[in-house]
Formats: structure tokens, C-alpha cells, sequence
């Protein structure tokens, strides 16, 4: 655990020495990465959602790729295509950049849902299907994708299957006086990820995401989750409540946190951290409040945690 624990404070220190301040963001992102799941970083333009994807990718020596999602993009784009070649008179497989480690959606709302759609069993299954021929993909296999939500000209909302997908749906915010000015001085001559170095391996990313799985998770602790998701299909609310789907990635993602704040086991309080950024985007409900832009699922969300007792 010692050996691991050192691993997890190089990343984090890693990570941070790029995206400055909002601790808790990259918190929540290094979550999704050991915990075998997707994340979705969500905000306006310039917040720093593509840098601190690239700052996690390029922390763990593995393969990475970006993909700039716009209204053209093919689902081949991503996948890849079957070429004839004449020297052997047959069709070749050719992988699209999907066949990496860690892949950098770029504004995935601006690709059509069609090719949105191509990264469905991909993230789920850690494979895709061409010409009815299934390739698997490589390990780890963890996608970050960003998102301005207060766009919607030439854009194309992310289907409800293709959100529940995302292990976690992450707001980054403004930063504070003090961190923006940390970060205008910190690019006077060049940026600081141009001389960011991996800290990990592949082989250790997936010891740690083994890890992970270790965390204990009391029985106390998983009925707090079920009695959560249970409210959330009781709601007056929601139309649609969380799917079991989301009970699994709650629990998963707890362990995550668990972790990273170096505990074998998973409290009530990393349930309560994680119900917003996990459940919000898996509920129907009201989506954004008109005069605020809030999202009101989070709020609902975060209503029902308040309101559940937690367990001693």
C-alpha cells in the first residue's frame, strides 16, 4: 500500500503542477481514471478542461490521442476502416486513433449523435465492432471528454445512453484570484505542459485500478448507495431515476476516493462527495434552470443526500 500510495501522490503532484488549484477537480478526474471508468469534464470555454485532461494523459507513459469532435466527423474517423489491399486480395483492419490508452474527446457535443454513438461499446466493453469483426482495445482504456454546455448553436446534445456511459460528469468553475494569477505567471515564457513527464507507467495505472477493487465496501456503506439511487426513483422530481448502471459506478468510484485519500475502506462521506458528479447526468428531470443556468438535477441530487440518514 506504501508503494502505491507514493505512486498516487506523484500523480496528483503531477498533474497539479499544470492544472493549478481546484484540487478537488483533479480529484475527481484521477476518480474516474482509477477507478476503470470515463469522465466527462463539462464547463464554459477556458476554464482549463483540455489542458487538465492532457495533464493526466500525459502523466502515465502510455498511448494518447485527441480527437477533435466537429459536425463532419464519421464514426469511422474514430474507429477505423476495412482497406482492400491487392497484394493479398483481401480487406485490412485499419484502427482509427480510439485504439489508445487514453483518448481526449474534444468538444464531443459538436460531432453529430451518430458519431457520438461510435464510442458506445467502446467504452463500455473496451472494444469495438467493424464489419462485424470485434478488435479489442488496448489496457488501460480511459476516454476524457470536454463539453461547453452553454453552447448550442452547431451542436448536438449527448444522448442519455451515451452520458451513462461517463463514470463522472465534472464541472471545473472559475479559479480564485490568487490561482489565476498563479497561472498567468506560470505561462509567461511557455506553457508548464510542454515540459510535463510521465510519473506512471501502464503497468502501474492498472495495478492501481486492481487496487482499487480491493477497497473494502461495508454492507452499511453499499445500502447508503442502494437507499440513495432507490430516492432517486421515488423522486417527484425525476422522470427516470438511476439505473443499476449507476449503482455500480457510485460504488466503484467510491473505492476510487477511498483511495486516493489513502484508506482501505469507503466511508459515507465519499458516497456524499461523489452522488452529484456520478448521478446527475443519469436522471431525467428539469435541466437547467432559466434564470441561473443550474443545472436542477444537481440540485435534486443534492437534496436527496441531505435528506437520507447516514449510516454509523
Amino acid at each position: 500500500m506504501d508503494d502505491l500510495g507514493s505512486l498516487i501522490t506523484t500523480l496528483q503532484r503531477n498533474v497539479t503542477r499544470v492544472f493549478l488549484g481546484k484540487q478537488d477537480v483533479v480529484r475527481s478526474v484521477l476518480t474516474g481514471l482509477l477507478a476503470g471508468g470515463h469522465v466527462l469534464l463539462e464547463d464554459v470555454p477556458g476554464v482549463g478542461k483540455t489542458i487538465l485532461a492532457k495533464s493526466v494523459a500525459r502523466s502515465v507513459d502510455c498511448e494518447f490521442r485527441r480527437i477533435q469532435f466537429t459536425p463532419d466527423l464519421l464514426p469511422s474517423d474514430i474507429l477505423g476502416v476495412s482497406v482492400y489491399e491487392q497484394r493479398t486480395g483481401a480487406f485490412e483492419f485499419k484502427p482509427g486513433p480510439i485504439f489508445t490508452n487514453v483518448l481526449l474527446a474534444d468538444e464531443i457535443n459538436r460531432a453529430t449523435p451518430r458519431t457520438q454513438s461510435a464510442l458506445l461499446e467502446a467504452m463500455n466493453d473496451a472494444q469495438v465492432t467493424v464489419d462485424r469483426t470485434t478488435h479489442p482495445l488496448p489496457r488501460p482504456f480511459f476516454v476524457v471528454a470536454t463539453q461547453n454546455p452553454c453552447e448550442f448553436e452547431g451542436t448536438y446534445p449527448l444522448p442519455e445512453s451515451q452520458l451513462d456511459r461517463f463514470m463522472l460528469r465534472i464541472r471545473i468553475g472559475y479559479p480564485s484570484v490568487d490561482d489565476e494569477k498563479a497561472v498567468i505567471l506560470a505561462q509567461r515564457t511557455e506553457h508548464p505542459i510542454e515540459s510535463l513527464e510521465p510519473v506512471l507507467t501502464g503497468s502501474d495505472l492498472e495495478r492501481l485500478q486492481r487496487a482499487v477493487r480491493e477497497v473494502r465496501l461495508e454492507d452499511s456503506v453499499l445500502d447508503y448507495v442502494l437507499a440513495l439511487v432507490r430516492k432517486t426513483r421515488n423522486s417527484k422530481h425525476l422522470t427516470v431515476g438511476v439505473s443499476p448502471r449507476g449503482s455500480v459506478a457510485l460504488s466503484r468510484a467510491a473505492q476510487a476516493h477511498a483511495f486516493l485519500g489513502g484508506r482501505s475502506f469507503v466511508l459515507p462521506d465519499d458516497v456524499k462527495v461523489l452522488a452529484v458528479p456520478v448521478l446527475a447526468h443519469r436522471v431525467l428531470g428539469p435541466m437547467l434552470d432559466a434564470e441561473g443556468g443550474v443545472d436542477e438535477r444537481e440540485r435534486v441530487i443534492a437534496d436527496l443526500v441531505e435528506s437520507l440518514e447516514v449510516p454509523v
